[in-house]
Parts: C-alpha cells; structure tokens; sequence
C-alpha cells in the first residue's frame, strides 16, 4: 500500500548530496520548455484533475453507476415482436419429440406420403410478459449491483487519495532538494572565499603551501557535493512534473509556510474506518453479502403475466393440398390469448446450495481482509504518529545546532587567521555548518511531511491541506 511510503524521512535527501546517482541522461529539446509553478495545493489539485489513473476511476464509477440501472430493467415488463416469412415442405409426421434446439416444429394434418413440394409459411405476432412477484430477487440483484457500486467508489476515492499523495511527497522531495542545492551553493560560496584568503596567506609565505592545495580540494569537493544536489534537484523536478501530468513542461515549487514553523498540533482527523482503503474493502464485503442475499431469492416459482397476439399464413389448406401461387405470403389466421404462466426450477436447489457456500466462504474472506485493513492502517497511524512526535523534537533543536556551527565555523576561521587553529579545523567546521543548514531546513519539512502522513492514514488530506492554508493566512 501506498501508506507504506509515507514515513520515509526527509534524510533521504542530504544522503543524496553525498552518494553517487545514476547519470542523468538530457533529451533535446526544440525550442523553451513551458514553466508552472505550484504552490503544494495547486499541485494536489491539479493532479487530482489531470492525472490519468484519476479519469479512468471516475469512468469506472460511472460504469457501476450505469449497472444499477440495468439491474432496475428487469422490473419492467418485456414485449417481443416477431415476423417469419419462409417456404417449405409438409411432410408431418406422428410422434413425440424431446424438446430440442434442432428439430423444426410443424403443425397440420399427417399427409399419406413424402412430397417433395413446398409452400410458402407466415407467422407473426405480439408476447407481452411482465413478473408481477419474485419474493424479492430483483430488488436483490439491484442491492448487489449497487454494493459494486459503492465499492468502486471508494476504489476511485482511493486512488485519488494515492494520487494526492504521491503528488505531496513529490512536491516537498523537490522542495527539500532545493533547499539542499541552497546549501550546497552556500558552502560553496564560504569555501571559496576562505580558499581566496587562504592563498593570500600561502603567497605571503604566512601559511604552508599544503594549506591552499587543501582549500582547493575541500572547494572542489563543495562543488561536486553541489552538482550532485542540482542533478537530485532536476531528478524530483522531473517526477513531480510526471505525477502532475505535465511531463513535457518544467515545474517550480514556492515554499510558502513550508519551510517555516509547522503547527503546533495535528489537525482533527477522521478514524482509520473512513479510509478509503476500509471503504474499499468493505465494500468487497457488502458486495459478497449481497450475492449471498441473492442467491436466498433465487431459489421460487416464476411467475409470469403473459398475453399474445399472432397470426400465420400457411399455403397449404387443411387437408394438405398445395395452394400455390403467393398463398400463405401472409398470415390469413389471427389468435390472441392471455394468461399466467408458473415455472419451478425444482432441482436448481444443488447448484445454488453450492452456489451460496462459495459466496459465503468469500464473504468470510472479505471481512477477514476488512480486519485486515483496520490492523494495518491502525499500526501505520501509530507509526505515523509517533514519527511526526519525533519530527517535532528534532525540529526543536536544529536551530541550536545551526546556531552553534555558525558560531563555531566563524570562530575557527577567525583562530585560523590568527595562526591559533588549522586549515583541517576550518574545513571540519564548515562540513558541519552545511550540514546543519540542511538538517534546519529538511527538520521543518519533516514536520509537514508526517502531517501529511497522518493525514493520508486517516484518510483525507483536506484537514492537512487547510492547516497548511491557515498558516499562510497567519503569515500574510
């Protein structure tokens, strides 16, 4: 399940400034490639709108929705017309048939022998039939058409509750590689300054000529750590313009409130039974149990209010003589009844006993599935939970840290001015200030990452897209 991916921590991304990455392979491109940027609602809105898995859920749904209409038809009353024109033999004979499927039915008088002659036959008429009593069959089969209704609809909810988040997980991947580029150009930026002094000092004869071969390689290895962070960067760009359905523009992100203090508390969810997950599988349930319900109907006398109106042309007359001519083109007798008629399928009884102990065993194995779901989203919340309680604390504390490598990576390059500390003392304390930029900057997005993870296990991203909206207010 998709929940599965929600608790991965924003760490991800300052170990991608540090390992290597799979080339990036450039695609030529004619012309300027179209830019939009997106605040993170936007871009969950949008995805929800373009995103194709969106529209062929919602087609499903309209599809269920379509079925119960079919199901509600069979209340209505049945009229079939028929017309048969043909030319044929009357060889009739007595005796009794089984009823079959190939034997063709004739009537009249039996001649004396074979003839070979043929004559032209009409029929043509009006049945009329309607069931007035089913012991509620049909209202079953309408009940199960509609418990595959609401399954597909909460199978459509699902996948729009996936789509929005896999599109909020993209949007602050990008977002958190960004702000890793914005360090990675920092650090950048203090080393070559320091490198420039350093090399002062080197052709003063101030400093050993080691000291500026070593600012050269810590620059150069700042400038490596900062390529390999854009190239992240133009990665989750990529995947974010995919998921939004844009693939062939580029996308930005604005930070808003994301990057600053996240609420104090999660907003109000809903309990993990309104997931659509749960939804989803009970439906399966429901719709199990109404094909059980069905099967209970199934089994009844048939009634049906039948009425005709026919008529047949026979060119033959009653004894058999061959009228010839166009005789019998034409129905030339008229009949009309009407009336009940009452079938019993008397031995369906085995099929559709064995036929409810399927559906039945298939019942017993949705709920266990549904209960199933419950455990399963109920851990992933705890889990989600207690990350986001964790979130919180590291998210306190980054600020001292990046408060204090400051301090301390200015104090090492002013002692290093002074000849009181060495060259490996500034470039150990400038690691651990891009670092802790990084650390303060993903710890805040961490924060509106497991929000939204909270969110997404109750179900429903809107009370996690509100706060997000609330804040902005509060900060305009």
């Amino acid at each position: 399940m998709v929940f599965g991916k929600l608790c991965k921590h924003w760490m991800v991304a300052t170990a991608a400034l540090f390992s290597f990455v799979a080339p990036w392979r450039a695609h030529a491109q004619s012309g300027e490639t179209a830019k939009r940027t997106f605040t993170l609602e936007e871009a969950v809105e949008f995805a929800l709108k373009n995103y194709p898995a969106v529209r062929a859920s919602l087609e499903r749904v309209r599809s269920a929705e379509a079925g119960v209409g079919v199901a509600r038809t069979s209340y209505l009353p049945r009229t079939d017309i028929l017309w048969q024109t043909n030319r044929a033999t009357d060889n009739n004979i007595t005796g009794l048939l089984i009823p079959n499927s190939v034997t063709a039915p004739i009537t009249g008088p039996v001649t004396f022998s074979p003839s070979n002659q043929s004559a032209w036959g009409s029929a043509g008429g009006l049945l009329f039939s309607w069931e007035p009593l089913d012991f509620g069959y049909r209202g079953a089969k309408v009940d199960a058409a509609r418990a595959v209704q609401n399954r597909v609809s909460a199978e459509a909810s699902l996948t729009r509750l996936d789509v929005a988040v896999a599109t909020a997980n993209a949007y602050l991947t990008l977002l958190a590689a960004e702000q890793t580029v914005r360090a990675a150009e920092a650090d950048v930026e203090r080393r070559g300054t320091f490198t420039k002094s350093v090399h002062v000092l080197v052709d003063n004869q101030l400093r050993a000529g080691a000291d500026a071969s070593r600012a050269d390689a810590e620059l150069a290895r700042a400038r490596v750590n900062l390529a390999r962070a854009q190239q992240q960067a133009a990665t989750n760009r990529a995947a974010l313009a995919n998921i939004l359905g844009i693939a062939d523009q580029s996308v930005e992100v604005r930070e808003s409130v994301l990057l600053g203090a996240p609420p104090v508390a999660a907003p109000p969810g809903s309990p993990v039974t309104a997931n659509p997950a749960a939804e989803a599988q009970r439906g399966r349930v429901q719709e199990s149990r109404s094909l059980v319900h069905a099967l209970d109907r199934s089994y009844y006398p048939k009634f049906e209010l039948q009425s005709l109106v026919m008529g047949r042309g026979s060119g033959l007359d009653p004894n058999g003589k061959f009228l010839g001519g166009s005789e019998g083109l034409g129905p030339d007798r008229a009949n009309w009844t009407a009336g009940v008629t009452v079938t019993f399928p008397v031995f369906d009884i085995f099929a559709i006993k064995s036929k409810k102990a399927v559906e039945a065993a298939n019942e017993r194995a949705e709920e266990a599935r549904y209960d199933q779901a419950l455990q399963d989203l109920t851990g992933q919340l705890r889990r989600a939970q207690a990350s986001l309680e964790g979130a919180r604390r590291v998210a306190e504390n980054t600020p001292l840290e990046l408060e204090a490598a400051r301090t301390t990576e200015t104090q090492e390059r002013a002692r290093y001015q002074a000849g009181l500390a060495t060259l490996v003392d500034v470039s150990t304390a400038q690691s651990l200030l891009v670092q802790a930029e990084i650390e303060d900057a993903l710890a805040r997005l961490a924060v509106w990452q497991n929000l939204a993870s909270v969110a997404a296990v109750q179900g429903d991203l809107t009370p996690f897209l509100q706060s997000l909206r609330h804040a902005e207010k509060a900060g305009r």
